[in-house]
C-alpha cells in the first residue's frame, strides 16, 4: 500500500451539464471544489447533451486552473487524478476523460476511472467520520434510484435499482409540467414545506414487490394527470398541498424499500447519496428513522450531493490505495448505474 500521508488527489467531473475540478487530500480534506453549472439548459427545461459537451470544452481548462489557485497549488503538488468516466451524457464524459488523460500523461501521475455513482456514494467520506463496513447506500439522483450494500470499498452488491424513471427525474419532469424552473426538484421541496403531504394519496410503486427495485414512471403520470383534472399550478391555493404529498409519495417509496434492505441483512450503518439526498423530508424521514431504531446515518451536505469533482477525488482516494489505475486506454461509458470498472 501506498504512503498516503501527502497525497492530493485532483478530481474532474463532467458527467452532465456542470463542469467542477477539485484537489482532495488524502484525509478527505477539500482543498479546492470548483463548480461551474450550465445555464445555458434553463430554457429547454432540461440538459440538451450536444451543448453540454461544448460547455465542458470551453470551460475544463479554466475550471481546473481554478482549482488549483483556490488549494493555492501547482500540478507539480498533485499525485493522481481521478475522473468520473460513467454513467453520464457520453459527449460530457469524453471531455473530461480526454483531458484526464492527457493531463496524466503530461505529468506523468497515476490515472484512475470513477463511477460517478460510486463518487456519489463515497462523498459521505468527506465529512463524516466513523463510517463502517457493512452499510448500506441509497442513491437518488437525477437519472438513477439504486439500492447497494457495501462490504468494502470494492465489494458491493446492487439490491436494487430503477425499472424506468428515477426519483430525480419524477420531481423534476412534474416540475416542468408546472413550469418550474429546471431542475424542478428544489423547489417542490419548498413548496411542500407549507403544504399538507397527506392531501393526496399518491400510489407508492412495487412497495408490496418482494425485491428492491424501484418504479417512478406511474407515480409521475399519476401526478400529471392531477395537475391537468385540478388545474394546479403555482398560484393554485392548493399547489403546496399538492406538492407535499407528490413528494411524500417519493420519500415514503424509497424509505420502506430502504428500510427492509435495512432489516433483512441486519446492517447498521445507511449512507444517503445524490441530488435528491438533498431533499429535506428525505433527510428528516431517515434521520427520525435512525435515531429511534440505533441506526447510523449518514448524507453528505446539500453542496456535496450535486454533481461535483470533491466526490470523485474522494473515491479516487480508495482507489490509489487498492493500485486501481487505468492506461491510456481508458474510454468514457454512458451506461446507467454503479458497477466494477
Amino acid at each position: 500500500m501506498k504512503n498516503l500521508r501527502k497525497l492530493n488527489i485532483l478530481g474532474i467531473e463532467t458527467s452532465c451539464d456542470d463542469t467542477s475540478a477539485a484537489i482532495v487530500d488524502s484525509d478527505f480534506h477539500i482543498h479546492s471544489n470548483i463548480v461551474s453549472s450550465q445555464s445555458i439548459h434553463v430554457k429547454f427545461g432540461g440538459v440538451v447533451p450536444e451543448l453540454a459537451s461544448r460547455e465542458h470544452i470551453k470551460g475544463i481548462l479554466p475550471i481546473v486552473d481554478l482549482a488549483l489557485k483556490e488549494a493555492k497549488l501547482t500540478l507539480d503538488d498533485i499525485n493522481a487524478i481521478a475522473v468520473s468516466v460513467n454513467p453520464g451524457l457520453i459527449g460530457s464524459l469524453l471531455v473530461g476523460v480526454s483531458f484526464a488523460k492527457g493531463l496524466a500523461y503530461s505529468l506523468g501521475k497515476p490515472l484512475m476511472p470513477v463511477n460517478h455513482i460510486l463518487g456519489h456514494i463515497f462523498a459521505n467520506f468527506l465529512e463524516h467520520t466513523g463510517i463502517n463496513y457493512p452499510f448500506v447506500a441509497l442513491v437518488v439522483s437525477g437519472g438513477h434510484t439504486e439500492l447497494v450494500k457495501f462490504l468494502s470499498f470494492d465489494d458491493f452488491k446492487i439490491l436494487g435499482k430503477t425499472i424506468d424513471d428515477a426519483a430525480g427525474e419524477a420531481f423534476d419532469k412534474i416540475g416542468k409540467v408546472l413550469n418550474i424552473t429546471y431542475p424542478g426538484g428544489p423547489e417542490i421541496d419548498k413548496l411542500a414545506s407549507k403544504g399538507n403531504k397527506n392531501y393526496i394519496s399518491f400510489p407508492l410503486p412495487m412497495i408490496k414487490r418482494p425485491n428492491y427495485d424501484f418504479s417512478f414512471s406511474g407515480l409521475k403520470t399519476a401526478a400529471a394527470l392531477y395537475i391537468k383534472e385540478n388545474n394546479i399550478n403555482l398560484e393554485n391555493d392548493k399547489i403546496n398541498d399538492f406538492a407535499a404529498s407528490f413528494q411524500n409519495a417519493i420519500v415514503r417509496t424509497l424509505f420502506i424499500k430502504t428500510v427492509n434492505a435495512i432489516q433483512k441483512y441486519d446492517i447498521k450503518n445507511l449512507l444517503l447519496a445524490g441530488g435528491v439526498a438533498a431533499n429535506s423530508e428525505l433527510r428528516k424521514v431517515f434521520h427520525d428513522y435512525a435515531k429511534e431504531n440505533n441506526i447510523n446515518v449518514f448524507y453528505p451536505s446539500k453542496e456535496l450531493c450535486t454533481d461535483n469533482a470533491a466526490m470523485i477525488a474522494a473515491a479516487g482516494i480508495f482507489k490509489y490505495k487498492k493500485n486501481q489505475f487505468a492506461d491510456l486506454n481508458l474510454n468514457a461509458s454512458s451506461i446507467k448505474g454503479l458497477y466494477h470498472l
